[in-house]
């Protein structure tokens, strides 16, 4: 008889979103008349742009034609699109990247949760609390979580590090020695930062203990600050200690698209083994890489016409952002984020629970957000709610809120 993996019994009910959305489904049944808005999860509203439809109309046509048609792509991905990431992202500011330590996917959520591959079934992993969920649920099902205890909502071998208003919503260094790390900055769902003089300290802690860090840079785009740092490799060290991992999503509206890269440094290794060896081989045995048209498309971002139309989609969004957390604090809510990221992260007032707060403003308002809770323990009593909606949208959605 053949088995399964009995990792994923261990897992609480359904994903957060999922959740989410089966409760929005059965209000809209039972309410068909009721114009509900959707700022909870993170999906963008904006199209595609310009330059971007264009780089992908060209390689669709190339795909038509027998001389320039692209079956398979090459295992790390077109050198074209690697070139552009290593002179935009990280040579422009200063970071010396080689090629073959970028890595072409379709998305960061996937190498999220695949990079667990190249990690032993033994080590322990530490997460910012609240963070997105995809880190702790992918570990879960690899079993390096432990049991799940429902009562505290944690899971027993998973070192959480609180993110709360006294710390002003970032981690501190862990009091247990973690293997590996997840920082996620611009932070979901919180939309913190840290500095570039914070974050080396947690590259000089993670290259004393030995630990690995794995840095979600999804949201580098939105900031805004002069001394938030864009990349984990902006430190020094960090060669030595991080994996980065980005994405087109957020940045370029990729969310239907699906494009991002995993950035690891032949420099990083674990006695003796490296990691960028190790990624590379799964990467070519597991992975056909993002097609051809879609790797086009994400070249085209780079371009000077790209660079200014997806400059002005996350302004578009950062507006929206700005107009959620003043409407926010003129009805007397405590918020944060939104600064450097398309988040805002609030208080439930009255001493709700998050989910409470999602039931309160669905029924009242018509408003979909997200529970904080659904991101760790710490997110409890606060709520999420996105600038990825459109601009009519969200001076709606924050009248009615205003209103109630």
């Amino acid at each position: 008889m053949y088995k399964i993996n009995e990792n994923y019994l261990k897992l609480p009910g359904s994903y957060l979103f999922s959740n989410i959305a089966k409760k929005v489904a059965a209000y809209k049944e039972a309410n068909p008349q009721k114009d509900v808005i959707s700022l909870g999860i993170g999906d963008v509203t904006q199209p595609l742009c310009p330059a971007v439809i264009d780089a992908m109309h060209k390689a669709v046509d190339e795909m038509a034609d027998g001389t320039t048609f692209h079956g398979y792509a090459p295992d790390l991905g077109y050198e074209f699109l690697r070139s552009a990431i290593r002179d935009n992202d990280y040579k422009a500011r200063g970071v010396d990247i080689a090629l073959d330590e970028i890595f072409v996917s379709d998305g960061a959520k996937s190498d999220s949760g695949n990079i667990g591959d190249i990690f032993a079934e033994n080590n322990r992993i530490a997460v910012c609390d609240p963070v997105y969920p995809v880190y702790v649920d992918t570990n879960a099902m690899s079993g390096r979580t432990g049991e799940y205890l429902p009562e505290q909502e944690k899971w027993s071998n998973v070192i959480y590090m609180p993110c709360t208003k006294a710390t002003n919503f970032a981690p501190e260094l862990p009091k247990e020695t973690p293997d590996i790390i997840y920082l996620c900055f611009p932070n979901n769902p919180t939309g913190s930062t840290i500095t570039k003089a914070q974050l080396q300290e947690w590259v000089d802690y993670a290259n004393k203990v030995g630990a690995v860090i794995i840095y979600d840079a999804a949201y580098e785009a939105y900031i805004s600050e002069e001394d938030v740092p864009h990349s984990i490799y902006e430190c020094d060290g960090a060669k030595t200690c991080a994996i980065e991992l980005r994405s087109f999503s957020k940045n370029a509206g990729f969310t239907g698209t699906r494009l991002g890269f995993t950035v690891i440094p032949k420099e990083l290794e674990s006695n003796g083994v490296k990691l960028n060896a190790l990624w590379a081989r799964r990467h070519g045995t597991k992975f056909n890489g993002a097609p051809y048209i879609i790797q086009r498309a994400g070249e085209a971002v780079y371009s000077e016409a790209g660079k200014a139309q997806t400059k002005e989609q996350v302004a578009y969004y950062m507006n929206n952002a700005k107009v959620i957390m003043e409407g926010l604090k003129s009805a007397g809510f405590h918020v944060s984020g939104g600064v450097n990221a398309p988040y805002v992260w609030l208080e439930t007032p009255d001493g709700m629970t998050s989910w409470d707060f999602f039931d309160h403003l669905l029924a009242n308002a018509n408003i979909v957000g997200t529970p904080g809770s659904g991101f760790g323990p710490s997110g409890e009593g606060y709520f999420r709610l996105t600038a990825f909606g459109t601009y009519e949208n969200t001076l709606k959605a924050i009248e009615r809120i205003k209103a109630l």
